[in-house]
């Protein structure tokens, strides 16, 4: 969450349970559907609408035809640090809600029921997965979901920090195993350029553990830092798990390394609804299928017109096969 509050803070300023058995893995864990029937939304793409009446919002969002949601923090069990980062930056950007936006674990599995949606995923910030788990898993059994999600990480300036980075994860892994979730890392945008011949991100994938570790693309992302999405689907079978989908204006990359927020900010105002923009997504979303994904999670950060963007996305999204 560090790199997301400091994403948001220059953002506005320029214009973000029991152990399973050792042996089991991602593919017997999560079943797939046969088609892609269940489509969802990453909720900080409609915050300020979720302030003002979570419920109500959460029928619009299944009247569109939205089967899944996905949550992001802080939340009150969160530690103090991640809360405090998060207060920092919520004056200038409109709204301060995070979490289950003032309802506990419980309204809000009821609230999901009453619209027929699930909730798979939880964002989470690193104080929360390394000190907080139990209560983070409590929260995720309760409203049903099974994967707790680091939204982005440290960009470091040697492997052997990347390797610290995947032992951390593989710890995080196992925890989250013992009280029933899963925890994985959705890479934002870092770790994607070759460093002494090695990108980072391939490095992470090679030394965390698959059976405990599991990971959440994002196209967009992905794509900024030069990573050939298909191939990065085909290489890594079994380990991608979620994505986030969304489309891009015109082809755009990072114009470093992807890991300083001030790049992400260049490219923020080319971020298009799904099938809008140049992002070969009716390859993508079956390939991604192919691959094991089973959770495709629409994400417009702070999307300009909510109710507009989340209905293009689907209406997309749903004409896929």
């Amino acid at each position: 969450m560090a790199y997301r509050r400091e994403f948001l803070k220059k953002g506005v300023a320029m214009i973000t349970g029991s152990m399973l058995a050792a042996r089991l893995n991602a593919e017997s864990f999560f079943g797939h559907s046969a088609s892609l029937k269940k489509i969802g939304v990453q909720l900080f793409s409609i915050p300020k609408l979720l302030e003002k009446d979570f419920a109500g919002t959460m029928q619009k969002v299944a009247s569109i035809g939205y089967k899944e949601i996905e949550f992001f923090g802080p939340y009150p069990f969160s530690p103090q640090q991640e809360k405090d980062g998060w207060n920092a930056v919520t004056p200038s950007l409109g709204f301060s809600g995070s979490g289950f936006f003032g309802l506990s674990a419980r309204e809000v599995r009821k609230i999901l029921d009453e619209n027929g949606l699930i909730a798979p995923s939880m964002h989470s910030g690193l104080p929360t997965l390394e000190n907080n788990m139990s209560q983070l898993a409590e929260a995720a059994n309760s409203i049903g979901a099974k994967y707790v999600v680091l939204p982005s990480a440290q960009t470091h300036t040697t492997l052997d920090g990347y390797r610290s980075q995947a032992d951390l994860f593989n710890k995080i892994g196992v925890e989250a195993q013992k009280h029933g979730v899963r925890f994985a890392y959705h890479n934002h945008g870092n770790g994607l350029k070759e460093m002494d011949g090695t990108v980072p991100f391939d490095l992470i994938m090679k030394n965390t553990d698959r059976k405990s570790v599991f990971f959440q693309m994002d196209v967009y992302w992905m794509t900024a830092g030069g990573v050939d999405v298909l191939s990065y689907l085909e290489k890594y079978k079994g380990r991608f798990r979620l994505m986030h989908v969304k489309d891009m204006a015109k082809p755009v990359r990072f114009s470093g390394d992807g890991g300083d927020p001030t790049q992400w900010i260049s490219l923020f105002p080319y971020l298009e609804d799904a099938g809008s923009g140049v992002l070969d997504l009716k390859a993508i979303i079956p390939a991604a299928r192919k691959s094991g994904v089973d959770h495709f999670i629409v994400e417009r950060d702070l999307a300009p017109q909510p109710e507009v963007n989340l209905r293009k996305s689907f209406e997309f999204l749903s004409t896929l096969k």
